[in-house]
């Protein structure tokens, strides 16, 4: 049995000098966080983790070093304020091997209470963590710490992939009423309308999709709950509000995906209050393991997968930058390229990759769609994964197209402004020249 402490006497047992583990976003432990931030004795603390969803002083502290996978808003302002975070590039399902190679001295993660069997939930992230926890679990010369809050909802596995640590796996165990993370909705605008009406062209019925966070995916979910269409199966790294309205509005069977059939797949979850309590013991979704959910070739045996991502520039070679910007971290590689991949290994899969055509810097209009990207630049995804690129002006399929054709037909779904300058450096790419002039 776990000895059950505090949040202060948990963060008490790390050493000055450790190494700790924290899940991707809503699997982090708000309470033993915070408490490990009230410490200002540290030496060298190395944090590997990703997303950060949790406001604490651990990361500001002199001594503290977070290695993150993937940076969100709270990694962001805690570059720009001066505190010690990195980037680590990876694929989201290269996580679980990345973190076995750097093993924590201390692993932990939020957990739903134990159950009359001694099960605690993983609750809203299986991730890239599971393996690890239970190593850390196993090793006497290890920590498992785990948070266990009644306002994280109880979800479940599949199969071998129970979703769940047994109370007697788990060293301490800190009890905490914090409730997860609530993500804003995104509210669309006329432009992301015009993408999603764009990209639902693509969706047929029974088709098995994959989709992110933010206001073009929650608008696409949107069409397709009000669509005539339906049958759909779910396999997204990333469960969200519009997986869950697709579901309410009874779109989702998951009769025909071919795999995992009668549930959706995901390995993490993160949206609303509403999103969470309607996932609560909720059997229709089983959360996976992400080198489970995110490998190529699992995604790529569902049939007529759909997958659905996003980009903040592309260019006629149809390289696409999404993580970066300027040469900034922004977000991360995440599973937008295991999805890419996954889904080019069928003709009748589908890969989407959806942006604005343009953003303002300075008060003067920028194109996304660029003739080709400058020094500096961060590739996402390597021009010969992507299949379709859809702008508020149409898409434009690039698989099995030159160089040329690819920039005549991003040329036709960028703005007006820019059209001739892309066709311009799509002439100057012909017979397998440089577009650059």
């Amino acid at each position: 049995m776990p000895e059950e402490l505090t949040a202060q006497q948990a963060a008490a047992r790390l050493e000055t000098t450790d190494t700790l583990g924290i899940p991707l976003g809503p699997g982090q432990p708000p309470g033993f966080l915070r408490a490990l931030g009230e410490r200002t004795d540290w030496v060298d603390l190395r944090v590997y983790g990703a997303l950060l969803g949790v406001g604490t002083e651990l990361f500001t502290q002199a001594g503290v070093h977070f290695l993150s996978g993937f940076f969100g808003p709270f990694e962001r302002a805690l570059r720009d304020m001066g505190a010690d975070v990195e980037f680590t590039p990876a694929d989201f399902r290269r996580f679980a091997p990345l973190l076995k190679r750097q093993a924590p001295r201390v692993m932990t993660t939020v957990v739903s209470p134990p159950d009359v069997g001694g099960w605690c939930s993983l609750s809203l992230h299986a991730g890239g963590t599971v393996g690890e926890l239970r190593r850390a679990g196993a090793d006497p010369q290890r920590l498992l710490v785990a948070e266990a809050s009644d306002a994280y909802p109880r979800t479940f596995g599949l199969d071998d992939y129970r979703h769940a640590l047994h109370i007697d796996e788990i060293d301490i165990l800190v009890h905490s009423t914090d409730a997860p993370l609530a993500l804003p909705a995104a509210s669309p605008t006329d432009v992301d309308r015009a993408i999603a009406g764009h990209a639902v062209e693509y969706i047929p019925s029974g088709a098995t999709l994959q989709t992110g966070i933010g206001s073009i995916p929650s608008q696409i979910a949107a069409l397709l709950a009000e669509g005539d269409g339906g049958d759909y199966g779910l396999h997204s790294e990333m469960f969200t509000d519009g997986c869950m309205q697709l579901h309410r509005a009874g779109k989702v069977t998951n009769g025909g995906k071919g795999l995992y059939d009668g549930v959706s797949v995901t390995t993490f979850a993160f949206g609303s209050t509403d999103l969470y309590e309607w996932l609560d013991g909720n059997a229709d979704v089983a959360f996976l393991p992400v080198e489970i959910v995110n490998a190529p070739e699992v995604i790529g045996a569902n049939n007529d997968m759909i997958t659905i991502n996003g980009a903040l520039g592309v260019d006629i070679h149809g390289q696409v930058v999404a993580d970066t910007i300027a040469g900034d971290q922004f977000s991360g590689i995440g599973g937008a390229e295991d999805f890419v991949a996954g889904a080019g290994l069928e003709l009748s899969d589908r890969s989407l990759i959806c942006l604005p055509s343009t953003f303002e810097k300075d008060g003067v209009l920028q194109s996304r769609i660029v003739p080709w990207f400058g020094p500096g630049a961060v590739i996402t995804t390597p021009r010969h994964q992507v299949d379709v690129i859809v702008t508020e002006y149409g898409a434009a399929e690039l698989e099995g197209r030159t160089v040329r054709e690819r920039g005549e037909a991003l040329a036709a779904i960028a703005h007006p402004q820019f059209r001739d300058a892309l066709l311009a450096a799509a002439q100057r790419a012909a017979q397998g020249r440089s577009p650059v002039q």
